[in-house]
């Protein structure tokens, strides 16, 4: 039987769109999950040593985060940022110095507050274990401070405060050991050779400047993870990258400024901002009973006027939370609803690579691992009974031949050398100092 010309074509389109549906229907895949969101990228890192000073700041440098990698610890990345041990462990409290973990957020505290002194010469807050220099600025040219970490004194050989100068500076020094350095290893057991000359086992590196303070010195170092620690005999240490600098740089005469300062004020964007620092141990000050009439010595006068003539005031509650919790950033305290949180969120997120600009070269004396660390800080502890006593000033000094330095932290007056040697002569290569 015949099929109608009509039916039949309905039948034969009726199949194609069947055909077609089920080719549709085989082709069909799943649809690609959506694309990942792109993470922000880092920025540029900050140089951290070297600011112009804008007239009426008082702060300078940034606040930076970097993600850590598989291999970084925290000496790795202070080493990499040119700040120290105790800065950067301070900033991240909650972190493992060793054993960051890959993709963890580090705070690199880059941000400082100049000390409350004259902007000359070399400045020295060894609450902050941190030098700042101010070269003599080029006529109509900006003021500009260079600012590196620095190891200080230990527990019973404090860096003494006060006012000094260089008079002399040495290359490849040679350390002849004080009586009091060599006993504390004869205790130890541990033998020191009296003279030790330039190369790996000095401790004052290959760069030093003399003080017209006997017995202590500005210098390198030969153990780089002791910057930014209470590691010295009572000397100033800066990372090898960071005295080859200045030793190019800081003209013999420049005067030397030691104070300490834990709470540290200052202007920035005309706000007033703190800098929390933690009270070294044996700071003779009653910082636990006194803490409020301290901290409004520390607020120098000139900045007490300046809150009254903008009619501001401090937020007492948020100088009492960042003093009792330090972490070494700058926090405004002249704004109610400021806040240490609200600064870090808003850090840069940078990469976590050398900066441009840096002194060092990120390779050399790279930081040493937790064992010998370790075996460092033993070797830094504070001494037993016996070592040297702590006048009524505060300042623990040396047995041998140190600055007599006054409770008020003024000028020093230089004690005799007991060898009878004169200590501020410029020409002598070897001198009896501390380390």
């Amino acid at each position: 039987m015949k099929m109608h010309p009509v039916r039949a074509a309905v039948a034969a389109a009726s199949c194609l769109l069947i055909a077609a549906c089920s080719l549709l229907h085989e082709g069909k895949r799943p649809l690609p999950p959506p694309p990942q969101p792109v993470a922000p990228a880092e920025a540029q890192p900050t140089a951290t040593q070297r600011f112009e000073l804008a007239p009426g700041e008082d702060l300078v440098g940034v606040v930076q985060v970097v993600t850590s990698t598989k291999e970084d610890t925290l000496t790795d990345i202070a080493r990499r940022f040119n700040v120290g041990y105790e800065e950067i462990v301070r900033a991240n409290p909650k972190v493992d110095p060793w054993l960051p973990g890959a993709g963890r957020p580090i705070i690199v505290p880059s941000q400082f507050i100049l000390p409350n002194a004259p902007r000359q010469g070399v400045v020295i807050n060894i609450a902050a274990m941190r030098l700042f220099y101010f070269p003599k600025p080029l006529s109509g040219a900006p003021q500009v401070v260079l600012t590196h970490p620095i190891g200080i004194g230990k527990v019973g050989w404090a860096t003494p405060e006060g006012v000094t100068k260089i008079v002399r500076r040495q290359q490849d020094p040679t350390w002849r050991v004080p009586v009091s350095v060599l006993k504390e290893h004869r205790e130890n057991g541990e033998e020191l050779e009296r003279v030790i000359g330039p190369g790996p086992d000095n401790p004052l590196g290959k760069y030093a400047f003399y003080l017209e303070w006997p017995s202590y010195l500005i210098h390198g170092t030969n153990k780089p993870a002791g910057v930014g620690l209470r590691s010295s005999h009572g000397c100033i240490r800066l990372y090898p990258e960071d005295i080859e600098q200045l030793y190019e740089m800081v003209p013999l005469g420049t005067q030397v400024r030691v104070v300490n300062q834990p709470f540290v004020f200052g202007w920035h964007d005309g706000n007033l901002y703190l800098q929390a620092l933690d009270i070294l141990e044996d700071d003779p000050r009653d910082w636990k009973n006194a803490q409020r009439k301290l901290l409004t010595k520390s607020l120098a006068a000139s900045l007490q006027k300046q809150l009254k003539s903008h009619d501001e005031q401090l937020n007492w509650d948020l100088v009492s939370s960042l003093a009792h919790a330090p972490r070494g950033v700058p926090v405004p305290v002249s704004m109610a609803d400021a806040s240490l949180e609200q600064i870090l969120a808003a850090a840069p997120r940078v990469q976590n690579r050398l900066p441009d600009g840096s002194s060092w070269d990120g390779k050399t004396d790279l930081p040493m691992d937790e064992g010998t660390f370790r075996q460092m800080l033993s070797e830094i502890e504070p001494p037993a009974p016996g070592a040297p006593s702590t006048p009524a000033g505060g300042t623990t000094r040396p047995s041998d031949s140190v600055p007599n330095t006054p409770p008020t932290g003024g000028t020093p007056t230089p004690a005799p050398d007991p060898t009878g040697r004169d200590t501020t002569s410029r020409t002598p290569l070897v001198s009896k100092t501390t380390s």
